[in-house]
């Protein structure tokens, strides 16, 4: 059986004048500001992308290697899961810009791309 946690946020009858008291926050505000129609699409393709539990896992083994690429034949072994299944939710992190391919020979190797999820976390970041 998996444990469950419900979280409810509290209630604060006295928001509106909390804002004006000295060390108040202010409620999520975006450093950025509103997304334009083609930065929208193309973030909401990333978390697409990441929105898939073996996307996640695969992406978390790419990432622990830091800045060195990693070998498509090394996560079906880490992962127990065969290389056309590797190979397809590699190709939507491609495809989503999250990662890099890197032909050798007959082997494929990926790359984490930085950048990306720098401007993930910048959009993401709620206060």
């Amino acid at each position: 059986m998996v444990p469950t946690v419900t979280l409810s946020a509290p209630v604060d009858t006295d928001a509106d004048t909390d804002r004006d008291q000295p060390g108040a926050l202010e409620c999520c505000p975006l450093s950025e500001g509103p997304l334009d129609a083609p930065d929208a699409q193309r973030l909401a393709g990333m978390l697409k992308a990441l929105a898939e539990p073996m996307r996640l896992r695969l992406l978390s083994h790419v990432a622990a290697q830091g800045c060195a690429a990693v070998c498509s034949c090394d996560l079906t072994e880490e992962l127990g899961i065969s290389q056309p299944t590797v190979s397809h939710h590699m190709k939507k992190l491609v495809e989503a810009g999250l990662v890099t391919r890197e032909r050798r020979g007959t082997r494929a190797h990926y790359s984490v791309i930085p950048e990306a999820f720098a401007e993930l976390r910048r959009v993401l970041d709620l206060g």
